[in-house]
């Protein structure tokens, strides 16, 4: 999609549909539609009153122009009151936008962004939100569905909207604008390729897929570089854990490590890692039915490391970063690792297996420890590891746990500018005897009571000193309720913002 800055009228430009935003008072409604409402010799404020539209945050009201303007419609939408106006209700009033735009088959918007109280809303801020929301809410996955004949024949057909057009007032503003747009356009490209990759049915999306997705993002970026690790690299490394996990299928495991190098000497060096399970069905501890229906999203932070790459070469980041992630697909059959079984991560650490769904962490293991060997000077993962934290944290937040308060405080920053949901539990250390095992030095599982956090403190063990955290983001990953209009069904992107600015602002 491309987003356009123009310094001139909203009503001299031509388009489809023409966006006006408003905050809920009178005045507010009034002034903003001034220019527009004398074009329709004064009808159009009669039209809302009639309609009782108070531009509460989402409200909104479709008109068909007849001419009067150079759009075909006009869209009045809501920001709700002014003083509780912030970025994530610019990006919420964007996804809005176009929802309502592609009902009507637009390809052409023209806009303008509202104007955001408080020394830290920038223009080029609120414009990143408006794009994030826009381009989010406009994401759609059809690779699958059949086309039908008269669609494809037809000059008609739905394609979306490919242009929007933001009309400002001074050229500095306009300017600050398009910067932020560029910059938010290549972040939302690369949340879609996230999404898609989740999306993707977990036949076509085995570990091997799983590394041509990464070797795509890699290829023609000088400043990207990606060491693959076969079965052999990694039995040689000790990766026991993850090539147990992978023998019960036919893929075999893919060890995928991404290293961004930035144009200046890097300030840090951060290793980012993905739990990567392509499928999981839960192994011999094989999962209810219902269960399975969502499992290809089991990647999903795999996937976020994927996507972080693919923006990293047009933002400001000034950090060597490295993507780690092991994939494989958890299946049942004769050569499966069983409950019982004892296999030995990579940096020495005995796991007892007796859960064989709880194989994420298994994985985690190995490539936590090889993460470990790089010294970097932060450690994040990020997997859905645990239906235990949806039932702490429900479907929109995602879990943090952290050895190092200040980069769980960073993270949380980050989280919050970006509007994806994060809440910290504690790595409770009386918590430990959960996971102590009678034959070996720990179980990958930890019992009912506090689920998320005994899986935390499993990880913790193959971390070392090293600055760490932990995201759990096996609610939010993958959208089931669309309670959002951001928010679409199925992958979600999760952690792709969050760490790119978290990068940005070390």
């Amino acid at each position: 999609m491309k987003y356009v800055v123009r310094t001139e009228s909203l009503l001299k430009v031509v388009g489809d549909v023409l966006v006006l935003p408003c905050f809920s008072s009178t005045p507010s409604i009034r002034e903003t539609l001034q220019e527009v409402d004398a074009a329709f010799q004064g009808k159009l404020l009669v039209h809302l009153e009639r309609h009782a539209f108070k531009a509460h945050k989402g409200e909104w009201l479709m008109v068909p122009t007849f001419d009067v303007l150079k759009t075909q419609f006009l869209l009045v939408v809501g920001l709700g009151e002014k003083s509780l106006c912030d970025l994530d209700t610019v990006r919420f009033v964007a996804a809005i936008t176009a929802q309502r735009s592609r009902e009507v088959k637009a390809r052409e918007v023209v806009t303008c962004l509202p104007l955001l109280t408080g020394k830290e809303v920038a223009p080029r801020l609120i414009a990143e939100a408006w794009v994030t929301g826009f381009g989010s809410a406009s994401y759609q996955f059809h690779r699958y569905k059949s086309a039908k004949k008269e669609t494809e024949k037809s000059d008609k057909a739905v394609v979306g909207v490919e242009r929007v057009t933001l009309c400002e007032s001074t050229r500095l503003r306009a300017t600050a604008i398009q910067r932020g747009c560029d910059a938010a356009n290549h972040v939302v490209e690369a949340l879609c390729l996230a999404r898609d990759l989740v999306n993707t049915p977990p036949g076509d999306m085995t570990p091997q897929d799983l590394l041509k997705a990464a070797q795509l993002v890699a290829k023609d970026q000088s400043r990207i570089e990606l060491k693959l690790l076969t079965v052999e690299d990694m039995r040689k490394l000790g990766m026991d854990g993850t090539l147990a996990v992978a023998r019960g299928s036919q893929h075999e495991a893919v060890g995928v490590h991404l290293t961004y190098h930035p144009k200046t000497k890097p300030k840090k060096r951060i290793a980012v890692i993905g739990k990567a399970v392509t499928f999981d069905s839960g192994g011999l501890s094989l999962k209810p039915a219902d269960a399975m229906m969502t499992m290809k999203c089991d990647m999903a932070g795999a996937a976020a490391v994927i996507g972080l790459f693919q923006a990293l070469p047009t933002s400001q980041v000034n950090v060597e970063v490295h993507g780690i992630f092991l994939a494989v697909e958890n299946m049942p059959s004769g050569s499966a690792y069983r409950p019982g079984d004892v296999v030995k991560a990579m940096n020495g650490t005995t796991i007892e297996v007796l859960n064989t769904d709880a194989e994420g962490r298994v994985t985690l293991a190995d490539a936590l420890s090889y993460a470990a060997t790089l010294k970097p000077d932060a450690m994040i993962d990020l997997a859905t590891l645990t239906g235990a934290c949806v039932v702490a944290l429900g479907d929109d937040l995602s879990a943090l746990m952290t050895n190092n308060p200040r980069l769980g405080g960073q993270l949380l920053r980050a989280a919050r500018e970006m509007g994806e949901g994060l809440w910290e539990l504690p790595l409770l250390g009386s918590y430990e005897d959960l996971i102590k095992s009678k034959v070996a030095d720990i179980k990958n599982i930890g019992g009912r009571s506090a689920g998320a956090i005994t899986a935390g403190l499993f990880l913790q063990h193959f971390v070392e000193k090293i600055p760490w955290a932990h995201l759990d983001i096996a609610g939010p990953a993958f959208v089931e309720r669309e309670t959002r209009p951001d928010h679409p069904y199925g992958g979600s992107g999760t952690g792709v913002r969050l760490l790119l600015r978290f990068l940005q602002e070390l």
